[in-house]
This record gives C-alpha cells, sequence and structure tokens, in this order.
C-alpha cells in the first residue's frame, strides 16, 4: 500500500478536524461563560427581589407610625411597580436595556432613602424592634445587590475577552456572539446625598 498517494488526503483531514475542534473550542467556551453570565443575572434578579418583599413590610409599618407621610409611601410603592415592571433576558442584554433596569431600580433606591430620611422624625418608629430588624434586612439587601451587580460584572469580563481577542472575535461574529454591557453606576451617582431632617 502506497501511503503518499494517501498523504494529501490524511494531511486535509487532520486540518479539518484540528480546525473544527479549534472553532468548536471556541464556540462552547463562549456557551460555558453566557451560561456563567445568566447564572450572576439570576443572582441579581434574586437580590432586587428580596428588596422588593421587603418594601410591602417597611411601608405597613411606617404607615402605622407616620400616616401623613403618604406621598413618600405611595412614591416607594410607585417606584417598586415600576421597577418590578423592568425583565431582561440576559443572553440579549443590550446597554439600553441594562440602563432602563438600573434606573428603575434607582428609583426604589431613592424612594426608599426619602422613606428612611423621613422615620428620623418618628423616635417611636425608630424604636419598634420589627422597624428596626427591617431596616437591617433592608441593609443587608442592599449589600448583596452590590454584591451581585459585582459578580455580574466579573462574570461579563471573561466572556467579553473571550469574543473579542483575535482571531476568536472573527468566529464570534460568525457565531452572532455580542459583547455584554456592564452594570455601571446611575448617572449622578458619584455625588454624595444630601440628607437634611
Amino acid at each position: 500500500m502506497d501511503f503518499k498517494k494517501f498523504l494529501p488526503w490524511i494531511i486535509v483531514a487532520v486540518i479539518i478536524i484540528a480546525g473544527y475542534s479549534w472553532a468548536s473550542g471556541i464556540y462552547n467556551k463562549a456557551v460555558t461563560l453566557e451560561q456563567d453570565i445568566k447564572e450572576s443575572w439570576g443572582n441579581v434578579n434574586t437580590a432586587y427581589q428580596r428588596r422588593n418583599d421587603l418594601i410591602p413590610n417597611i411601608v405597613s409599618t411606617v404607615k402605622g407610625y407616620a400616616e401623613h407621610e403618604k406621598s413618600t409611601l405611595t412614591a416607594v410603592i410607585e417606584a417598586r411597580a415600576k421597577a418590578t415592571a423592568v425583565t431582561i433576558d440576559p443572553t440579549k442584554v443590550t446597554p439600553e436595556q441594562l440602563a432602563a433596569f438600573n434606573s428603575a431600580q434607582s428609583g426604589v433606591s431613592s424612594s426608599l432613602s426619602k422613606l428612611l430620611v423621613s422615620v428620623e422624625q418618628y423616635p417611636n418608629l425608630k424604636a419598634d424592634a420589627s422597624f428596626m430588624r427591617l431596616q437591617d434586612e433592608l441593609a443587608s439587601t442592599e449589600n448583596q445587590i452590590l454584591t451581585a451587580r459585582t459578580r455580574f460584572n466579573e462574570s461579563v469580563k471573561p466572556y467579553n475577552n473571550n469574543i473579542n481577542t483575535f482571531p476568536r472575535n472573527i468566529l464570534a461574529g460568525m457565531y452572532g456572539l455580542s459583547q455584554k454591557p456592564y452594570f455601571e453606576a446611575v448617572a449622578g451617582s458619584e455625588k454624595a446625598p444630601e440628607v437634611k431632617f
């Protein structure tokens, strides 16, 4: 048997197999990293959901003490409704969608901050054990949100690096893979809030 006759076919087969392995490896790595992003996004949503679940309890507790703070309580409830209406598919997230989500969630944060500032006017409420527990849970939840958002950004970075480096970017474009946006600070958040009593 003359192997020289089959050598070109063997070389072509090896090149095709190596090329296929390389291309599928790039795609499979992108899929794995995208799953990490989905998981991180789920954690972000879970943290925000925990905050949304706490809001009715806080509102009803404050309502008992501060009946004339209706506009503040209403603002918190409306902000929560707007925030829960914004949903995102993490596989198709765009910078605009993430900005809208971030804006809705910052509306909740802002209205909650105003509510907690108004609580300072009610010493009995500040001393109420259930309110103090809710306030501690809310502070803990805000820390969980920060952690979840940070971890989301940490999972986006390797994905973006994977699909944007050469020559992977060529195959990523052929596969239809696009860069994922990062969570960014809400506009104006670099200024410390002014708290007045």
